[in-house]
């Protein structure tokens, strides 16, 4: 699980020691200003920003692209698609855009005690009890989210490792096929380990 993104890594640099608040809030501000100033001349700054943020972050490079394999394959399957519908601008737009989310998603993460984003989700959504709302199960659904992310990633490494040893990497069925069985059983086991302890309403 170490070698996976978005796991939380000790450290002690500045962004590990901002409060967790301030860091979701930077998050969701970062977001909108992608989404709001999105075109050629704004997108490879913010890629570039998110870059420097990951290596102030102290995110290991060779470890963070063996990893990221898989979305940089996706990166260039978009990249072709847009250049091809809409031009290599719109393109390059695109594909920075969605690589400054992901990068900052995963120094946020990985600088950001699970506990202490939990803590947050909490505390922001505390109101929400004047409502009929409880904030400790929105705080359970994204510590879940935060769970199921490693260990859905982690599943597709071992189903393509599996599929590599019998010769079918290249055979889609032998990937998507126990990857999805696998996913699903996992989802179920999560279902019955909140049932036995009284969370399945």
């Amino acid at each position: 699980m170490s070698d996976l993104l978005g796991v939380y890594r000790p450290g002690t640099t500045w962004l590990h020691r901002r409060p967790a608040g301030q860091k979701l809030a930077a998050v969701a501000l970062w977001s909108i200003a992608v989404v709001a100033l999105r075109g050629p001349a704004y997108s490879p700054i913010f890629a570039g920003i998110a870059l420097l943020l990951a290596v102030w972050a102290g995110l290991p490079l060779r470890r963070t692209l063996r990893t990221m394999r898989g979305f940089l394959l996706m990166l260039a399957l978009v990249a072709a698609f847009q250049t091809w519908q809409r031009g290599p601008d719109i393109a390059v737009a695109v594909v920075t855009n969605l690589l400054a989310l992901f990068l900052v998603g995963l120094v946020f993460t990985s600088t950001t005690a699970v506990d202490d984003l939990l803590s947050t989700v909490e505390r922001i959504a505390s109101p929400l009890r004047f409502v009929g709302g409880r904030p400790e199960r929105i705080a359970l659904a994204f510590a879940l989210v935060l769970r199921a992310l490693p260990a859905v990633m982690e599943v597709a490494q071992e189903t393509r490792a599996a599929a590599k040893a019998r010769g079918l990497e290249r055979n889609p069925r032998a990937l998507l096929t126990p990857f999805a069985i696998r996913v699903v059983a996992h989802a179920y086991a999560t279902g019955d380990a909140l049932a036995a302890r009284g969370l399945d309403d």
